[in-house]
């Protein structure tokens, strides 16, 4: 035979229509606590309907656990709900723990939790140039996060009022409820429901924060950029952040840094790489090229016979090295890969002096033999016969 059970009547518990506001619940839930809470009404079955009437408050002022009574669904019954066979029904380990270790009958209670709460960590994300990565910048960044409310300074309340003691749990921030078992009586303790476990409430509210304590407002931030950053970084500004509810610590601002890609760099760490084209006449005879770096024009000598792929190496020509600690240890290399460019169009003047120039270095036909008979295809089988 199955178990069934009948959902429970919230709003019969409270004694509200099921078209009751929120405001006309919270008012027969403060009716009723104040005439059955355990410091008022001893008795047990009077403690008894107090757990079910914070029960029914807990359920019908969470508009999502009431949209599943009003479906006829119980959102406190989730198949280990209270049952003939089970004297802890409806207790977790932690009430239970709770039960006979501190906040039974005389165990002492945890206390109002503070409206002043730390503040979550901002993020937003800053393009900056390579030179810009390899020199360092400040830079003024508008940031758009929650400062303290300027009318009520964080406390929430309206400027010439206050908050008050919660008159349903007394200022200690949880109600308790009773419960008998076969080992006597088991006292649970929950946030109080009218003053959200603060212990104070807020009767007149700030008009700007709503009682927050804080509201959004836009502001400059000067931001320090060191040398060596790259793409993905992130630069931390302590306090900075967002202001936490009830005017709370602020968190952190991170700034992260998005790198523009360069026209002629590429950047591998701290090295970078860049691509010569040198015409072929140049890469035969050598030459001297004025190269651009990040400090300015370098004099790059490029030997005669330099081949296409060939690799030069300029020290110390790279991005900043920057350490975990922020300091700047040394610079990364310049790597110029050279691209040899070979003329497709030629006039008949140019055609005639390179087939002068073949037949003086016997290069009329290179596939078929050179001087000494090594040719192309000679120093192919050479390497495969190695």
């Amino acid at each position: 035979m199955g178990n069934s059970r009948v959902a429970r009547d919230y709003y019969g518990i409270l004694g509200v229509g099921t078209d009751a506001g929120p405001d006309e619940i919270k008012r027969a839930y403060r009716r009723l606590a104040r005439e059955l809470h355990p410091d008022v009404n001893p008795d047990a079955a009077a403690q008894e309907r107090f757990r079910e009437v914070s029960a029914a408050y807990e359920v019908l002022s969470d508009p999502e656990k009431r949209r599943v009574v009003d479906l006829g669904g119980d959102p406190l019954d989730n198949g280990r709900g209270a049952t003939a066979g089970d004297p802890f029904g409806g207790f977790g380990f932690g009430d239970i723990m709770d039960a006979f270790f501190g906040t039974g009958t005389g165990g002492r209670s945890r206390g109002p939790r503070s409206r002043r709460q730390a503040g979550a960590d901002a993020l937003i994300r800053m393009r900056l140039t390579l030179e810009e990565c390899a020199t360092g910048v400040t830079r003024d960044l508008a940031v758009d996060t929650a400062v303290v409310c300027p009318e009520c300074t964080g406390s929430g309340a309206a400027p010439g009022s206050h908050l008050v003691t919660c008159d349903i749990c007394g200022g200690r921030g949880e109600v308790q409820s009773v419960q008998r078992s076969f080992l006597g009586q088991v006292v649970t303790s929950r946030p109080c429901p009218n003053c959200r476990g603060f212990g104070e409430v807020i009767p007149d509210p700030c008009r700007q924060c709503g009682g927050d304590g804080r509201v959004r407002s836009r502001r400059t931030v000067a931001v320090p950029i060191p040398p060596g950053v790259a793409d993905g970084m992130r630069v931390r500004l302590a306090g900075q952040g967002e202001v936490g509810p009830g005017g709370g610590a602020a968190g952190d601002l991170y700034v992260e840094v998005e790198e523009v890609p360069h026209d002629v760099f590429t950047r591998d760490g701290a090295d970078l790489h860049c691509t010569v084209s040198l015409p072929m006449t140049a890469a035969a005879l050598g030459t001297t090229l004025a190269l651009p770096t990040l400090e300015g024009t370098e004099e790059l000598k490029i030997e005669q016979g330099t081949q296409s792929g060939t690799v030069r190496t300029l020290r110390g020509k790279g991005m900043p090295r920057l350490r975990s600690t922020g300091r700047v240890d040394g610079r990364g290399d310049l790597m110029v890969h050279v691209d040899v460019v070979v003329p497709t169009k030629l006039d008949a003047r140019q055609v005639e002096l390179l087939r002068q120039l073949a037949a003086l270095r016997g290069e009329e036909q290179p596939g078929a033999g050179g001087r000494n008979g090594h040719g192309l295809f000679s120093r192919l089988r050479d390497s495969f016969g190695r």
